[in-house]
């Protein structure tokens, strides 16, 4: 019979603590997520101040007291930085005494004469400067077609359908939509779509609004006044010209080898994509964690980089006065848990650091080979070699490897990089090759190659295998496809239209 009872269990399990995982958080963190987030955690915490100036303190270490019974008080408290004192009565007594000069003129109105004039001497730059108050935003796509259509269209119905065709623009400069469904959608006739259309494709840059890339390069053949019939046709054909027959291509256009050239070379100078002037990227800046130089002894090290390693203090001076004015009890256990909080995250920190530059070091000794010769001496390596090298996890490898990047003398590389899989050798006795300098070797043997002996993938095979590289037919086509290599009847092609143009 089953019987329900309770009785005590003594087991073990891992708990992953909110500490712990602010750990693994901050391990995984690139240089710019953990700037932005020790910002985040500076404002929430009144105890955290950003400068390294001091070093910080064990965890649950209380404030100190000097000999004469006084607070230990830091000689400089980083929240005083910014409380300068500006003595406003200061006046220069010649040019060369402003604190800035600017070679542009400054301008002052007169009100009586009601005239502006500009002074003859250079003015100073004041405290409440702004060098980004002057400072223009890019114009999108959108608003500068929508500028001209003000400009363009006087009846307000014409103006909506322009602002609806405007809005269906791509990055291009395209629109892909049909104007039947337009019309439809607007419930006008199609004629009064494409009336608006044609004059919207009249817009700057020359080719916008256009519904194809034979009808784009036309508005701008038109813009230089060359579209001429023989240049239609060619536009009608332009598959022909992705394919390379250009013998047919004579025959439909009605012109000479000579004559087809020049007109091929006119269309390339145009532009496909009028509208990608127009987009505006967000650029992040790659901050390496780590930097590779080499040392007096001709060695390879790893050092950390002090851009990417935020400095994090514990404010021990605001804490005191915090804690001699707490009044309740809530007060004291939230400033303790504060306080407990920051050593924390201050200890969090400099393990980080402290693993990342361990994981660094080992990956360097592993690849000296490749900061010394290049690419091609690239060591095949997984995240298990390391972590039995360094004695830690593989899982924490693969944390500390993600989104860190290492800078080096051949450049900057993200740390997973040198992390690659191993290509068997051809010889018995010879070493594997890593899978990366294989890749740049098949790179390598297509960017020599000549026009009358293009190879193919069995041929770049039977190198490989020569040079002792044990490669798969399929292996050499997935590296030549993931660096965008066409395949060597597409080459062959492209190689005859240079030579023909």
């Amino acid at each position: 019979m089953l019987h329900l009872r309770l009785e005590p269990r003594q087991t073990q399990k891992l708990v992953i603590t909110p500490q712990l995982r602010q750990a693994i958080k901050l391990l995984q963190f690139s240089a710019i997520e953990l700037q932005s987030y020790i910002e985040n955690e500076i404002r929430e915490n009144p105890l955290l101040s950003a400068g390294g100036d001091e070093a910080a303190p064990d965890a649950g270490h209380e404030m100190g007291v000097n000999g004469n019974g006084e607070a230990d008080v830091p000689a400089f408290d980083a929240r005083d930085s910014n409380a300068i004192e500006i003595n406003q009565d200061y006046e220069p007594q010649s040019p060369g005494d402003t604190l800035y000069e600017s070679d542009a003129p400054s301008f002052s109105y007169d009100a009586g004469g009601g005239e502006w004039s500009a002074p003859s001497g250079p003015a100073p730059v004041g405290e409440e400067y702004d060098p980004l108050a002057t400072a223009t935003a890019g114009v999108s796509l959108a608003g500068h077609l929508n500028g001209q259509a003000q400009l363009a269209f006087a009846d307000p119905l014409d103006k909506f359908v322009a602002s609806y065709l405007i809005d269906l623009v791509d990055a291009g400069g395209y629109i892909r939509t049909p104007m039947g469904e337009v019309a439809e959608a607007l419930s006008i006739e199609i004629e009064e779509v494409e009336r608006i259309l044609g004059v919207l494709q009249t817009f700057d840059p020359p080719g916008i609004c256009a519904t194809g890339l034979a009808e784009c390069l036309g508005l701008q053949l038109k813009e230089k006044d060359r579209c001429d019939p023989f240049m239609e046709r060619l536009l009608e054909n332009l598959d022909l010209i992705a394919s390379c027959d250009f013998q047919r291509l004579r025959k439909l256009c009605g012109v000479d080898q000579d004559e087809l050239r020049e007109m091929i070379a006119e269309l390339r100078a145009l532009n496909p994509k009028p509208g990608a002037g127009f987009e505006v990227a967000e650029v992040e800046t790659l901050v390496p964690d780590v930097i590779v130089k080499r040392s007096p002894d001709g060695a390879w090290k790893a050092e950390l980089n002090p851009n990417a390693a935020p400095s994090l203090a514990v404010d021990r001076a605001y804490f005191a006065n915090l804690k001699s004015r707490c009044r309740s009890g809530a007060d004291r256990s939230y400033l303790s848990d504060r306080l407990a909080s920051a050593n924390w995250l201050v200890k969090s920190l400099e393990q980080r650091l402290s693993t990342i530059l361990k994981v660094a070091t080992a990956v360097v000794e592993e690849q000296s080979a490749f900061f010394d010769r290049g690419v091609r001496h690239l060591k095949p390596l997984n995240l298990r070699q390391i972590a039995t090298k360094i004695g830690m996890h593989e899982s924490t490898v693969s944390r500390v490897t993600s989104n860190k990047a290492i800078a080096t003398p051949r450049g900057i590389f993200e740390m997973k990089y040198f992390f690659t899989s191993a290509i068997a050798s051809a010889g018995a006795s010879s070493e594997a090759h890593s899978s990366e300098a294989v890749r740049d070797r098949i790179k390598e043997l297509i960017l020599h190659e000549q026009t009358d002996g293009i190879l193919s993938d069995d041929r770049i095979v039977t190198l490989l295998k020569a040079e002792g590289i044990d490669i798969a037919r399929r292996t050499v086509a997935k590296y030549r496809e993931a660096l965008r290599i066409p395949s060597s009847a597409a080459r062959r092609r492209q190689k005859r239209a240079a030579y023909a143009a």
